[in-house]
C-alpha cells in the first residue's frame, strides 16, 4: 500500500514540475509563419513547425503568415513537443498556444501548406484542402508558389551569379 502512495506522490510531483516547465516557456520571436525562438527556464532554442511549411517573410503572403502566428501565439500560453532536429539544428515539434495547435490552425486558416514529405498526417491535409476550397488566406491567390518552390527559385538566382 506505500507502494501505491509513493507512486502516487511521485507522479503528483512529475505533473507539477511538467506544469512549471511549460509554464516558463515563452516565445521570444518569430521568424515566420512555422519558426520561432522559445526561452524556456533552461535554454533559448529554435522550434520549426512539424507538419507544415508557412511561406517565407519575404514571399508573398509570407508577412501575413508571419503575423496570424503572432497573433495566436504572442503572448499566449505555450505547451511544445519535441520530437526531433532538422538539418538546420532546429527542434522540430508541435507548438500549442492556449491549447490550440498552431500547425492545425495555420492551415485551416490558409496561412500554410500541408507538408506531405515530413508528415501522414491526413487530417492535416484536409485541413488544407477546406482552406483551399473555402479561398481562405494564400488560397485566395489562384495559384500561390508553395515555399519548397520558392526557396529552389531564389537559390537558382543566386547560384546563376
Amino acid at each position: 500500500m506505500r507502494f501505491i502512495y509513493f507512486m502516487l506522490a511521485a507522479l503528483c510531483l512529475l505533473i507539477v514540475l511538467s506544469y512549471q516547465a511549460h509554464a516558463e516557456q515563452r516565445i521570444t520571436y518569430f521568424y515566420d509563419g512555422d519558426t520561432v525562438k522559445i526561452q524556456d527556464a533552461e535554454k533559448t532554442y529554435k522550434l520549426r513547425l512539424n507538419h507544415i511549411d508557412a511561406p517565407e517573410r519575404n514571399q508573398i503572403f509570407g508577412k501575413k503568415s508571419r503575423r496570424a502566428l503572432m497573433k495566436l501565439c504572442q503572448n499566449a500560453a505555450i505547451q511544445v513537443s519535441i520530437n526531433g532536429i532538422d538539418k538546420y539544428h532546429r527542434q522540430l515539434g508541435d507548438l500549442y498556444c492556449n491549447q490550440q495547435d498552431a500547425g492545425s490552425f495555420m492551415l485551416k486558416n490558409g496561412y500554410a501548406w500541408f507538408y506531405p514529405h515530413y508528415s501522414n498526417k491526413s487530417n492535416l491535409a484536409a485541413l488544407e484542402a477546406s482552406a483551399r476550397k473555402n479561398k481562405l488566406g494564400l488560397w485566395q491567390n489562384e495559384n500561390p508558389t508553395p515555399p519548397w518552390v520558392w526557396r529552389h527559385l531564389l537559390q537558382q538566382k543566386v547560384s546563376a551569379f
